[in-house]
């Protein structure tokens, strides 16, 4: 293996405090806290070089081909009050493509019922202020008592009590909580775990309730339509990868794919060295005064200087949840919503991705639909016959014109470690981005955001490890997402 060293025209310096002053960067990792965090030091000034493992950008939010079809490895939402992954689709041009719904409306079919047959409710909002926007739903949701909906209303005002922030709500678990608030099992699985499985990836009774309490305050008791879910019409690699190279591009930032970052050391100068490999003869060090880890915490771990962290060995603590996704294509329509959720079934989420894979160019008649299957330690495992066998019936209670309607095919996508586990307790082995060594930084929906494991989460981290990197540095440097508030 033959190695070479880059070398920089501006030699690495440091202040009279041994904080870094040179104007190169390296980021590692190429997901969407990574590409953030590239993007803002390369706007402010800073020549960086990104350094991905994948044949591409996105990291967990990406699209393969599959025939003429282009797949998503799983379906992926946002909410209105997502600001950061917001200004992230704009920044990269792409806003436009992940349209937000003019108002919450969310189909809850119910396919549980005593009476066999399947009840239809929805979850919706009005124009009307917190917390009356969701009182006309809750009124006529049909899947809960008229003494189980009064609860959720006294749950809420509670809720809107709570500090997410507050530590002691770190170590509750939120099944407890809502116990204690004589939410009932049937109002747990109704609605609190409705939305909490889909953003938490974890059911009440194994998610903290610090984040808990922040998804449900933010999403929806802040503002009327913080809620309002938003979804890529188009493959996520046009804009996790496509768009966001381009953007990097234009901003000056070297990508460099199938590469491998493989130790990070200190440099004489005060600076650090970046040992990559892109394959058994392309070795490269890159020198550079900021260097930000934006892997997963297994990953970050293994490449942690000594003394970085006073704890490194807490990064390993921070648990995993999966994720699984079926992908089902029919001759024919079977779904006339763009989205469902469904109650008395294992089925959680079905998203029609007919147009975005490019189905519908290619035959007008068929459908395309993504059953998306969150806190799926049950069935991560499970064979693709097994899978088809569990829920292919499930999806034909749900959707009765999928009942004689031919499945062209069904395959499955798996991410065992989709996102850090929101157990309680995480909150306290959740790093920020600083570290105790100058110049290093780290990012990732698993640090501490005060979010849960989303797209908005690994945005958030890549803007917290650059706005501090500028800090250091005393870069004048702006934020954002104060910008987009005020």
């Amino acid at each position: 293996m033959t190695a070479r060293t880059t070398t920089r025209p501006d030699r690495l310096r440091t202040d009279e405090a041994g904080r870094p002053e040179g104007a190169a960067a390296v980021v590692i990792g190429g997901g969407l806290a990574g590409i953030t965090a590239a993007l803002e030091l390369a706007d402010a000034g800073l020549r960086v070089t990104l350094v991905e493992g994948r044949p591409r950008l996105g990291g967990l939010a990406f699209s393969f081909n599959r025939g003429e079809l282009t797949i998503d490895n799983g379906q992926h939402v946002y909410l209105r009050c997502c600001t950061a992954y917001q200004w992230f689709l704009d920044r990269v041009d792409a806003l436009h493509l992940a349209p937000l719904q003019d108002r919450l409306d969310v189909p809850v079919l119910d396919v549980g019922h005593p009476s066999g047959r399947p009840r239809l409710g929805r979850l919706r909002r009005t124009a009307l202020p917190v917390p009356l926007h969701l009182a006309a739903s809750l009124a006529t949701y049909p899947h809960l008592s008229l003494a189980e909906r009064a609860g959720v209303g006294r749950a809420a005002l509670a809720l809107r009590g709570l500090d997410p922030l507050d530590p002691a709500l770190d170590g509750v678990d939120f099944a407890t909580w809502l116990r204690r608030r004589g939410q009932s099992a049937r109002t747990v699985e109704a609605l609190w775990d409705l939305v909490g499985v889909a953003t938490l990836n974890a059911t009440a009774d194994r998610s903290s309730l610090g984040l808990a309490a922040m998804v449900f305050k933010t999403g929806l008791l802040s503002e009327p339509g913080a809620a309002d879910i938003g979804w890529a019409h188009v493959p996520l690699g046009e804009l996790h990868d496509t768009r966001a190279r381009a953007a990097l591009d234009a901003a000056g930032v070297r990508i460099a794919l199938r590469t491998r970052a493989s130790r990070i050391s200190r440099g004489a100068g005060g600076g650090w060295h970046v040992d990559t490999e892109a394959g058994p003869s392309a070795a490269e060090r890159l020198d550079a005064g900021i260097v930000v880890l934006a892997v997963p915490q297994r990953e970050t771990h293994a490449l942690l200087p000594e003394g970085a962290l006073e704890d490194p060995d807490r990064l390993l603590g921070i648990g995993t949840a999966p994720i699984l996704n079926l992908h089902v294509v029919y001759d024919r329509k079977v779904m006339r919503q763009p989205f469902l959720t469904a109650l008395g079934s294992p089925v959680q989420w079905v998203f029609d991705r007919t147009d975005s894979s490019g189905l519908a160019a290619l035959d007008g008649a068929g459908q395309y639909l993504a059953v998306s299957q969150s806190a799926a330690q049950d069935d991560i495992d499970r064979p693709v016959a097994e899978l088809r066998e569990r829920y292919l019936p499930e999806l034909e209670r749900l959707l009765p014109a999928a009942r004689g309607a031919v499945v062209r095919d069904f395959f499955v996508t798996r991410e065992r470690t989709a996102t850090f586990a929101p157990t309680p307790g995480v909150g306290r082995l959740r790093p920020h981005a600083p570290t105790n060594a100058p110049g290093l930084y780290l990012a990732g929906a698993w640090t501490a955001t005060g979010w849960p494991a989303t797209m908005e989460s690994a945005v958030r981290s890549g803007l917290n490890a650059a706005g501090a990197a500028l800090s250091e540095l005393g870069r004048p440097h702006r934020d954002p997402l104060w910008e987009a508030a005020v």
